[in-house]
């Protein structure tokens, strides 16, 4: 399809789309139940993951799956968490394990030449510790016990260097971490939960022989296929490359812009954007707040009507607009592509809070009641990220129910 013959695209029908190339708009059908978490990370884009709750809830909410099957695929290496886009831990399927360290490779190499500016650390240095730190780890597939920090600073000695008070003032007390990055960028070690589990961040390491390729051009098809339509702006964010990278990268593509925006598609997806028509049932689901369908283009005012965008935030100081920023800051109830509610787990209660945009029928009392059930009996707490906790939390929570109790 020509672009000049592409329609101007209402905002609703956008949304609509968006929630469909994600997965969000069958969950009810049971359309995707059964694809495995593989399938789902490759069809619907990587999960950020911050040793939180929004893998499990992703994977839920689009494929009905339960934590131990993501366990499962985690422990088999079918899913893995890796440093990838912009050196940002996402949880990737195993036939974008290459790519998404590729894509990632730049920010250890970054960090290091930080630490070499400011903090007297050179490069012989810290490749004198990675080998000590391969040399060190259990190697294979079925390895032994991974080893934690603490374990590896032991096994290699004083080959660990504290770089003092100006190293505390970069974040970073000792010189692992620069060792740790470059080898998990390079595919040579891998970090393990030590429970298995994707929503706390205490690792230990084992070697790995991952290779790390993969082109520009390939990371923007994929970004495109789960994304689009995206702007050049959305794409970028998402990669961190510069101006002149992210063009280069989507020119193989022939993407064609949407008439009246700056948004790109693939042009096989601009002839299914053109002939797909808003479901007319509501399609709820409880996401987490940097569930990908908001932040693989992390341009919230798109997926709120005006009046949403101008509420409070729950708990923030007065005057702080819920469109004002550039991430929810709690999990979001979403219908076909629509932010229509905010949501919380309140473990005292073992119950969700929430505060609704739109009437409560009976399918979004079911969706809140089945997240619920899955939360509570099967992750315990619904973290946003890692340093997230109950305590934490309270404040929100009492400005979530307040919200939702007044008419």
């Amino acid at each position: 399809m020509a672009n000049s013959e592409i329609p101007v695209v209402p905002v609703a029908k956008l949304r609509a789309w968006w929630a469909h190339r994600q997965w969000l708009d069958g969950a009810q059908a049971g359309t995707h139940v059964g694809a495995s978490p593989a399938e789902v990370l490759a069809a619907t884009g990587w999960a950020r993951s911050v040793g939180g709750a929004a893998p499990y809830l992703g994977l839920f909410a689009r494929a009905a799956l339960d934590r131990a099957v993501v366990d499962a695929a985690v422990a088999a290496l079918d899913v893995h968490e890796l440093p990838s886009a912009r050196g940002c831990t996402y949880v990737l399927p195993a036939s974008d394990f290459a790519l998404g360290l590729a894509a990632g490779a730049a920010a250890p190499e970054g960090s290091l030449a930080a630490a070499e500016k400011h903090l007297g650390v050179s490069r012989d240095e810290i490749e004198k510790l990675c080998l000590s730190i391969s040399r060190a780890l259990p190697q294979g597939h079925s390895p032994g016990r991974p080893l934690d920090p603490a374990a590896i600073r032991e096994a290699v000695g004083g080959e660990v260097r504290g770089l003092g008070e100006a190293g505390k003032k970069r974040g970073l007390s000792t010189t692992l971490p620069l060792a740790l990055g470059l080898l998990q960028a390079r595919g040579l070690i891998r970090r393990v939960p030590v429970n298995g589990r994707l929503d706390q961040q205490r690792y230990g390491y084992v070697g790995w022989d991952q290779p790390v390729k993969g082109s520009a051009a390939e990371l923007a098809e994929r970004y495109f296929s789960w994304a689009a339509p995206a702007s050049l702006r959305h794409f970028r964010w998402f990669t961190g490359f510069t101006s002149a990278t992210a063009k280069a990268a989507v020119a193989p593509l022939g993407l064609v812009t949407l008439p009246g925006t700056d948004l790109l598609i693939p042009p096989q997806l601009a002839d299914e954007l053109a002939s797909f028509s808003i479901p007319p049932d509501p399609a709820y689901t409880l996401l987490a707040g940097i569930d990908g369908l908001h932040l693989l283009h992390r341009d919230l005012s798109r997926l709120l009507d005006p009046a949403d965008a101008a509420l409070p935030v729950p708990g923030a100081r007065a005057g702080r607009s819920f469109g004002g920023d550039a991430d929810p800051q709690t999990h979001i109830v979403v219908d076909r592509g629509r932010i229509v509610g905010l949501w919380e787990y309140d473990t005292a209660e073992q119950e969700i809070v929430h505060q609704l945009f739109v009437p409560t029928d009976a399918a979004l009392r079911d969706t809140i009641a089945r997240t619920e059930t899955f939360v509570r009996d099967q992750l315990g707490d619904a973290r946003g990220f890692s340093l997230d906790s109950p305590r934490s939390r309270a404040p929100k929570i009492t400005a979530i129910r307040a919200a939702a109790a007044t008419p």
